[in-house]
């Protein structure tokens, strides 16, 4: 399923999720050359999370091949730093459009709901605890983790306590065709929810090297559903509640 559209109208623009949304492009475009090859190889070995060093289970120097003659070493020590600089990062431009699309359509309405710096707050606390997650799933691995989408993942788990249901207007494919439904938030949500564990089964069951970080986005997601009620402020989402509005129909 492809969300697209959903019927929660913003009462505040939405600067945090705006200046978000600029800062993840801005990494992508000037510190990772846009996914230039040894740019893109370089800011993820460097400032992505690598659980290992994180947490010294890996001596220093351990290698990752990160493409044709290039390998990542892990530092000494570990880089309590990247826990947050690994989250401002992508793999490739799908990466990041797709992070940032879900960041736009979740984030403008959880962000309604708390003050400005409360909403900081709580991205970057469940950005942490998205990266925490997928590290104590693979506390050994030298694979470096980048990506907003645990943050992210925090942002959902909160607009499924907030906004349960409100209907989002999703594109799902059905052979050659595409077909437009309107579904509550709680229905795209626990199905999206059930899809990460699933996967974070698979991936254990397969001990893949690399790929999609399941842990981080159930580790953010649980995250999120925790910590909503204590930035939310309660007369914001009932607001939201009192003046839903109807969308057009589709056509």
């Amino acid at each position: 399923m492809f969300p697209y559209h959903d019927e929660n109208q913003t009462q505040r623009t939405p600067y945090v999720t705006f200046a978000l949304i600029a800062m993840n492009c801005a990494a992508w475009l000037m510190v990772q050359g846009a996914g230039g090859e040894l740019a893109l190889a370089q800011s993820v070995c460097d400032l992505g999370l690598i659980p290992g060093e994180l947490m010294e289970t890996i001596p220093p120097g351990t290698p990752f091949p990160m493409g044709e003659g290039v390998a990542c070493l892990t530092d000494p020590g570990p880089q309590y730093s990247h826990v947050v600089t690994s989250m401002f990062l992508h793999g490739s431009w799908m990466h990041l459009l797709g992070n940032m699309w879900f960041l736009w359509l979740f984030g403008n309405n959880v962000e309604d709901s708390m003050t400005r710096p409360r909403y900081v707050a709580f991205y970057v606390l469940a950005g942490i605890g998205a990266a925490l997650a997928q590290v104590f799933a693979n506390p050994m691995s030298e694979v470096p983790m980048v990506g907003a989408s645990g943050a992210i993942s925090g942002v959902m788990g909160a607009y499924l306590v907030l906004f349960p249901r409100v209907r989002v207007y999703t594109m799902i494919p059905l052979g050659f065709f595409l077909q437009q439904v309107a579904l509550p938030a709680w229905v795209m949500l626990i199905y999206w929810m059930f899809l990460q564990f699933a996967g974070g089964i698979m991936s254990i069951a397969a001990e893949q090297g690399g790929g999609v970080a399941f842990w981080a986005h159930i580790g953010g997601f649980v995250a999120g559903v925790v910590l909503v009620k204590i930035f939310e402020r309660r007369g914001r989402v009932a607001a939201h509640t009192a003046e839903r509005w109807a969308p057009r129909e589709l056509k």
